[in-house]
């Protein structure tokens, strides 16, 4: 926006590992040229996720045992830094007390959280990073912008509390290497139906953008000329979520008619431009 307010219309190239429903609503509704990279680099190997119920997570605890042992390293997630009086929920700060003194003793276990000074940040990061950490313990702070090859396990705990999108990014930590990872979500018990289609989602596909469109069905585009990321979008007639093929079926077609003939002269196309010459006088 600020640079279109400078008064020249620049080349605009926009990039984004997933999109969020207002992005993709962006490309569908706006006049936006979309390319996509579906491919893995070289040598990856897809991650395989499995999805686990509150109270079995022990299981998944003795599976990630035996990858800290063969000399690997583990992401754990947790929705909240600390204890809240709010919500029963696990938070990062008493889980990696428990991991550390409880199921790994063997292993050094690391706290991440937005609330550390920079510098303890950094610290941690890189110790992670050179594999003096086995077990980094964390909020979403570790989402984006972090790359271990040899990370060959995602534990997300409460996952219904996450988006889609924030989900897809976590499991994007681990598989960035030639071995095979294992990303785990474990919900709670009494999901919504939402939630349900999250995690149902996440299981069952890895193509980030058949993700953000499904992320785009449950949550809703938002505002396109605002800033909510999120939410209802009325349009006239058609229901972005409901009608999302079809959408992408009538903006294939426009651009089509518009390549082939821009004036609209073509005898089929002539009540269009009679009745846009009669708005304009």
């Amino acid at each position: 926006m600020a640079l279109y307010r400078k008064g020249e219309i620049p080349d605009l190239l926009m990039m984004t590992a997933t999109p969020i429903p207002r992005s993709l609503a962006l490309t569908l509704f706006g006049d936006l040229t979309v390319s996509t990279i579906k491919e893995l680099p070289p040598g990856r190997i897809p991650v395989v996720t499995h999805l686990a119920q509150e109270g079995k997570e022990e299981k998944v605890y003795d599976f990630v045992g035996k990858l800290l042992d063969q000399g690997r390293q583990a992401y754990f997630v947790y929705p909240l830094i600390g204890e809240s009086e709010k919500a029963d929920l696990k938070s990062a700060q008493d889980m990696a007390s428990f991991l550390a003194t409880t199921r790994y003793p063997t292993h050094k276990v690391g706290l991440l959280h937005s609330r550390l000074p920079e510098d303890r940040k950094r610290q941690v990061m890189d110790s992670f990073v050179k594999g003096e950490i086995a077990v980094l313990v964390s909020t979403t702070v570790v989402e984006v912008g972090v790359d271990v090859a040899n990370a060959a396990a995602m534990v997300v705990e409460h996952a219904e509390r996450f988006g889609l999108s924030a989900l897809h990014q976590l499991r994007g930590r681990i598989g960035r290497g030639r071995e095979q990872s294992y990303c785990f979500l474990v919900y709670s018990r009494g999901l919504t139906p939402d939630a349900v289609q999250r995690l149902k989602a996440l299981y069952t596909t890895q193509d980030g953008f058949a993700l953000a469109e499904e992320d785009l069905k449950i949550r809703g585009p938002g505002e396109l000329s605002g800033t909510a990321q999120s939410g209802a979008m009325r349009l006239s007639i058609a229901d972005p979520a409901r009608d999302y093929e079809l959408l992408q079926t009538a903006r294939r077609d426009a651009f089509g008619i518009v390549e082939k003939d821009p004036g609209f002269l073509e005898p089929v196309h002539l009540l269009y431009s009679r009745w846009r010459e009669s708005q304009e006088t």
